[in-house]
């Protein structure tokens, strides 16, 4: 199990400094996500990505859900009504239904919930419209205390903005 930790730094220099000390405490940087203002010039830090910003797992996942629902009524209607041979019903259809359903629902969703803000940031955009950092930092649960820690001792100008229990999707 893994958490998030949020910091908000008050600007890149700083947000730089503490990059390096993360990487100084052996925090893999692919762990490491930074969010920063429209256009803010991230170089030295590992930028947050789509995956972090957008709102494409909830909305894939809601896809695949609601799509392989649909396909699987579609399938069961088509293998009652329509047999493709003989008189008995294909409930493969039902099958291969569903998953297609499920496939083309996880994709239609992610293409829009790519393009919607992740409700997780949503407090934070205040913050970084203004010129502040986010810091995001996927840690073991026994390692977050100690960050936390690092954090608070050597950068006295950011400021803690909370913790989550994460479940990654991808390692």
């Amino acid at each position: 199990m893994k958490r998030r930790i949020y910091w908000l730094v008050p600007d890149l220099a700083s947000a730089r400094r503490v990059m390096h000390d993360l990487v100084q405490a052996r925090v893999d940087t692919a762990h490491i996500h930074f969010a920063g203002p429209e256009g803010a010039d991230m170089r030295g830090l590992h930028a947050a990505n789509v995956w972090q910003t957008s709102d494409l797992v909830h909305a894939a996942e809601s896809g695949l859900v609601v799509g392989s629902a649909v396909g699987a009524v579609a399938g069961l209607v088509a293998a009652l009504l329509f047999p493709i041979v003989g008189d008995a019903p294909q409930w493969e259809v039902a099958v291969v239904l569903a998953v297609l359903g499920g496939l083309f629902g996880a994709w239609s969703s992610s293409m829009i919930g790519i393009s919607i803000p992740s409700p997780r940031l949503a407090r934070f955009q205040g913050a970084i419209a203004s010129g502040q950092v986010l810091l995001m930092v996927d840690l073991p649960r026994e390692r977050a205390a100690q960050i936390e820690a690092l954090l608070e001792r050597a950068h006295p100008e950011a400021r803690f903005a909370g913790e989550e229990r994460l479940v990654p999707v991808l390692p």
